[in-house]
């Protein structure tokens, strides 16, 4: 999958298994609503004709407020997630949130101009899934599924399979192997996500 794909993912701000959860007031439409004002948003960003600059902060702030960082986080981190106190855990929950932002955010002039079509939703068990395609210049369309929950309390995606590719599994991937470098040192792990994207 090329880079313009896997930058859908910053129009937030993805083998990771979504845990079972319990079942809120959630239904189709406030999936879709989620996932029609997240794209509106980004979109707007991304047209609004300011440099690269200040594209990413902008991106940082509306990832927070769309996505379940908490459970994405969890997530990406594995089991270690359990072994952090909540003050580390908030520490590299914080890292990561940049981290995506910035990452993605390198890639948002790509969609200047791109036309995103949200499709209908349909329940998983515990979540949602809402389809669209992605209308990039110049490049075939692009099939995007956001999965969406409410568990934090409030609706939030924590999932993107973009061609069938699952963003969350690959960002735990990623983000294992920078672990694995600090030999399982959080802290390393935590300034290595505050330096880098």
């Amino acid at each position: 999958m090329n880079s313009t794909r896997r930058g859908i993912l910053g129009l937030i701000g993805g083998g990771a298994v979504w845990a079972a959860m319990p079942a809120h007031a959630l239904n189709g439409n406030q999936a879709v609503a989620l996932v029609s004002a997240t794209v509106e948003e980004g979109l707007a960003t991304v047209n609004s004709g300011r440099p690269a600059a200040q594209l990413y902060p902008a991106f940082e702030r509306i990832f927070p407020r769309r996505a379940d960082i908490d459970a994405m986080a969890r997530a990406a981190l594995g089991p270690t997630a359990r072994q952090l106190g909540a003050q580390e855990f908030a520490a590299f929950r914080q890292a990561m949130s940049g981290y995506v932002s910035r990452k993605y955010g390198k890639r948002f002039q790509e969609f200047l101009g791109a036309r995103i079509e949200i499709g209908a939703a349909r329940q998983l068990k515990s979540f949602w899934t809402v389809d669209s395609t992605a209308y990039l210049r110049g490049q075939t369309p692009t099939k995007v599924e956001w999965h969406v929950s409410d568990r934090s309390g409030q609706a939030r995606f924590f999932n993107l399979i973009i061609e069938g590719v699952n963003m969350l599994a690959s960002e735990r991937e990623e983000i294992g192997a920078m672990l694995a470098r600090r030999r399982g040192d959080v802290r390393g792990l935590i300034a290595d996500l505050q330096r880098a994207g």
